[in-house]
């Protein structure tokens, strides 16, 4: 119980820091949003090695060194999770936290598209259901926004890839992330370098502050993922899926209480399709993870009678 307990103290942490990033990103201006996107690849792999060293976790590289599957999808995994950690640096600054939100709100249901399309699995009932509210949901607010609502999109389906990627590589955390931070430092030092030359850089020309406020992107990286990695080895995935709420409801607050973004009355409606979607969705997950249970304490031979 007390490693249980631990864990789920890790995943809430994770989801709370990923929750608030909307406070840190406009801490960097005036950097633009690929210069923060550059150094957060950068210092990333800073972070992510100091880790490893203080860990003193180095037997992996060759292991991993002797397959070009894994490190093939690693390389796939760095280029889907420029866009998503882009994507979302520019709606942040741009003043779209909640559309941001909405993003990681429809990602759940985003990955059980992909496991029906891509896997060929197959959803109960009230699954469909979920996805269905969360297309209607997506209808709504294209009407509200008067055009589809991109980011959202692009966030969700962009992490619901890169979560899809990860799992077919089956890699450690930190390790996978050291791989793909350094498949995306040369061109993140490329633009450093750049803007550098051509007097557009804002790291060293705004003062000791603005600097260590964009070395520390590399921080807020790492530090969630790895609280991450604890809590996924500790709790079951049930818990870690109502966990992973934390971080969007905190996004959204964000927006609605501290960017003061305007709500009008078709969002709310559209957002809580949305949360009608997740509900119907967690509620199926939570009845479905009991009955496995279930059925493997009275039968392991059982299971094949559970409804999956």
């Amino acid at each position: 119980m007390p490693d249980l307990r631990r864990g789920v103290l890790f995943g809430a942490a994770a989801y709370t820091m990923w929750g608030l990033f909307p406070l840190y990103w406009p801490l960097l201006k005036p950097s633009g949003a690929v210069e923060i996107l550059a150094h957060r690849m950068a210092w990333s792999l800073v972070a992510v090695l100091v880790v490893l060293a203080v860990r003193r976790h180095w037997s992996w590289i060759s292991g991993l060194l002797k397959e070009p599957r894994k490190l093939a999808l690693l390389a796939l995994a760095a280029v889907i999770v420029t866009v998503n950690w882009g994507v979302y640096i520019y709606a942040v600054n741009a003043g779209q936290v909640v559309e941001s939100a909405l993003g990681y709100f429809i990602n759940p249901l985003i990955s059980v598209l992909f496991g029906v399309v891509l896997l060929k699995e197959r959803l109960r009932p009230l699954q469909w259901a979920a996805v269905g509210f969360g297309t209607l949901a997506v209808l709504v607010l294209t009407i509200d926004y008067g055009r589809p609502p991109w980011i959202a999109l692009a966030l969700a389906v962009s992490f619901g890839l890169y979560g899809l990627v990860k799992k077919q590589a089956n890699v450690g955390a930190a390790e996978s992330l050291t791989v793909e931070t350094l498949v995306l430092l040369a061109p993140a030092l490329a633009y450093i370098l750049y803007l550098g030359q051509t007097g557009q850089s804002t790291f060293g020309t705004e003062g000791l502050g603005h600097a260590a406020l964009l070395a520390g992107a590399g921080v807020i990286t790492a530090v969630p993922l790895l609280c991450f990695t604890a809590a996924a080895i500790r709790v079951p995935l049930s818990t870690i899926g109502l966990l992973q709420y934390i971080a969007p409801v905190l996004q959204f607050l964000c927006g609605v209480l501290v960017a003061k973004e305007t709500m009008p009355a078709s969002r709310w409606i559209g957002f809580s399709i949305v949360w009608l979607a997740l509900a119907i969705f967690t509620y199926d997950s939570i009845r479905t993870a009991r009955a496995t249970r279930a059925a493997i304490r009275k039968s392991p031979r059982t299971l094949d009678n559970v409804v999956t």
